[in-house]
């Protein structure tokens, strides 16, 4: 069975919805939101602003665009001519679920719909470290189609509401994820997959995490010298290739040993350790605990 990187990523970080809502915008305003450190997104339905992450990460956006934070830092979401000194404005709740911000009166020139969610996987910083820190995405109106499914859902007390919720809020992320590829420049796991080369090595580590993987063997399985592939890994991923394998195997190692179905011989034999006193001084230099504790404590 072909094994898919990205899908299995953000199904091991057991997204969940938090809320979502509805903002509306006219004449010149300014929204700061405080790092939080869980996944924020935004769809543009219509109009243009300014959106800041941290420092310097600052980006255009129009109506189709979406934009996707998997872990949130420090945002600055404001007007394109938007004065220095305008004074921040905090959003005022005019309905369910829905906002306005700036003038209060007449027709809003900016419509977005903003979303959060949280991940449940206690090595949710391990698996969001593997994916870019923003993703931007143009002209994909299904992406909003899928916000909006979301924030009905969640709205709505209906049978099985947190399974449709968690399913939706993966395909949401991966679509974000694998159309970002397009266009965002920045290292992560959704841009390797993007590289023909990269990706028959990324889907090697992931499809057998238990081989012992060398940087020759990734660079074979990627029909590039080792050094051009060391280079290229480190280029577009983000991170060297034998240091996203040791972040797969330990997220994988996490999952198994929560699970308790497994001793931890058969852990370190899964992830590709030859012993578990191997695998067990690996684990609690990652972990900051031996395996057997974390799955006391966890599972």
């Amino acid at each position: 069975m072909t094994v898919d990187p990205l899908a299995e990523i953000v199904t091991l970080l057991q997204p969940a919805a938090r809320f979502s809502k509805l903002v509306e915008c006219a004449g010149s305003w300014r929204i700061h939101r405080e790092a939080t450190g869980e996944p924020f997104y935004c769809a543009i339905l219509e109009g243009s602003c300014r959106v800041t992450f941290g420092d310097q990460q600052s980006f255009i956006l129009h109506a189709g665009d979406f934009v996707l934070a998997p872990a949130m830092r420090n945002l600055v979401n404001e007007t394109i001519d938007a004065p220095a000194d305008l004074p921040v404005m905090l959003p005022t709740r005019v309905g369910e679920g829905h906002f306005r911000v700036g003038r209060l009166d007449g027709p809003a020139d900016l419509r977005m719909r903003i979303g959060h969610c949280s991940f449940g996987a206690p090595d949710s910083a391990l698996l969001v470290s593997l994916l870019p820190d923003v993703v931007l995405v143009r002209d994909r109106p299904r992406l909003a189609t899928l916000m909006q499914l979301v924030d009905e859902e969640t709205r709505e007390q209906r049978a099985a509401r947190e399974i449709v919720l968690e399913r939706l809020l993966e395909v949401l992320l991966i679509e974000a994820l694998r159309s970002g590829t397009e266009t965002t420049s920045a290292p992560g796991l959704a841009r390797g997959l993007g590289d023909e080369r990269l990706a028959a090595a990324l889907h090697a580590m992931h499809a057998r995490p238990e081989r012992p993987w060398t940087v020759a063997d990734l660079a074979n399985e990627a029909a590039l010298s080792r050094s051009a592939f060391f280079a290229r890994f480190n280029r577009i991923v983000g991170l060297p290739p034998m240091e996203y394998l040791l972040a797969w195997r330990m997220a994988l190692a996490k999952q198994l040993l929560r699970n308790r179905n497994l001793g931890v011989d058969q852990v370190a034999e899964r992830v590709g350790y030859g012993s578990a006193s191997t695998f067990s001084v690996a684990f609690a230099r990652h972990a900051g605990m031996p395996p057997a504790r974390y799955a006391r404590t966890t599972g």
